[in-house]
């Protein structure tokens, strides 16, 4: 059976900016190695739509960015929306049954499948789907913006924390 699991870069007030800051190029490999051990990704249309950017080959990419786009070109992708037009390559569209559609993926697959998105997430949250929760916690305050958890947060225990690099930590939690 398949876990589902929602990890972000989070700053120190809780929220979510991929404009706001970079991945140090530890963190970066660190996720290389996330993404070529994950079963496959769910996403909302629009944490999809900013990540297609990895469809394309770009001349100015090191050898990490070529390895994580290999390997999220690679897996499997499941988009939830209703009104994106058709998917790339290797994704499959979710637009009517969110729960179902869910229940039966997990069923069905094996190992961690990475939902992106906090809005998507927070569904997934509300249907007790949600498996662990991975806070990538930067120390940067932003002051605005989209936070980690979409709605009221669920009740968590931590698990596990590791620090990433010089300065993240990883804070891994599980539905209490």
């Amino acid at each position: 059976m398949a876990k589902l699991v929602f990890g972000m870069n989070q700053s120190l007030d809780g929220y979510v900016d991929h404009t706001k800051f970079v991945p140090s190029p530890t963190l970066f490999r660190h996720f290389v190695q996330e993404a070529q051990g994950q079963a496959g990704s769910v996403y909302g249309r629009k944490i999809y739509e900013l990540m297609r950017y990895w469809d394309d080959d770009h001349p100015e990419w090191d050898a990490d960015r070529r390895a994580f786009a290999a390997a999220w070109r690679k897996q499997p992708k499941w988009v939830v929306s209703r009104s994106l037009p058709p998917v790339g390559p290797n994704a499959s569209l979710v637009d009517g049954d969110l729960e179902g559609a869910m229940r039966k993926l997990k069923a069905e697959r094996d190992g961690e499948i990475e939902v992106a998105g906090p809005d998507l997430a927070q569904s997934l949250t509300e249907l007790g789907l949600i498996d662990e929760y991975r806070i990538y916690l930067h120390p940067v305050v932003l002051g605005r913006g989209t936070p980690y958890f979409a709605g009221p947060r669920p009740p968590l225990r931590l698990i596990a924390h590791d620090r990433i690099g010089e300065d993240v930590i990883r804070l891994t939690y599980v539905p209490a």
